[in-house]
């Protein structure tokens, strides 16, 4: 079934919307959750909170990238469960090394940075003219939580290599940033 078609099932209030959007989403939104939160019943748990905000979003929102809001809620959804389980024992894991490389080329802010409308629009066009190869690198790092090695593996790449494209592209990011006028 098409989005647009379970977004309508989500307006009438029909349940057989969350069993569309389950059985067309459920692996792409365990995968967020999971390299985010490495853990099976956690990730499991975010995937089902996320069908719940789902339902009581939608309506009044129409989201017209039906995969891409459902992934956001998810991504939020499990870093807010990651910050939870690790405020006691800062440290190690993937999400911590990837949250410490933010660090630097990211505004600082009390929220979310990708929440701020400036932020996320800059960084969409910033994504928008980095070379395909470049970009996907990126996105596997800071929205899917891939690890270095398992990025490394599917661009046929070394880890040095990639660490080195992460690297360059923060501080073109950082740069982009402060020539749009975003305090970092």
């Amino acid at each position: 079934m098409d989005d647009k078609r379970i977004v309508e099932l989500f307006f009438a209030r029909d349940e057989q919307a969350l069993t569309e959007t389950r059985q067309k989403y459920s692996r792409y939104l365990h995968r967020v959750a999971h390299n985010i939160l490495q853990n099976e019943q956690d990730a499991e748990e975010c995937v089902s909170d996320t069908y719940l905000r789902a339902w009581n979003a939608i309506p009044p929102h129409r989201p017209s990238r039906l995969s891409v809001y459902l992934g956001k809620i998810t991504r939020h959804l499990a870093l807010d469960r990651y910050a939870a389980l690790t405020a006691d024992k800062r440290g190690g894991g993937t999400q911590a090394a990837i949250l410490e490389e933010w660090r630097d080329a990211l505004p600082h802010t009390d929220g979310d940075p990708a929440d701020d409308l400036a932020v996320r629009d800059a960084l969409s066009r910033f994504l928008r003219q980095l070379p395909a190869e470049r970009r996907r690198v990126f996105i596997r790092r800071y929205w899917y939580g891939d690890t270095i090695h398992d990025i490394a593996a599917a661009q046929h790449s070394t880890e040095s290599r990639i660490k080195m494209m992460l690297a360059r592209t923060r501080d073109e990011l950082k740069t982009f940033l402060e020539k749009e006028g975003i305090a970092l």
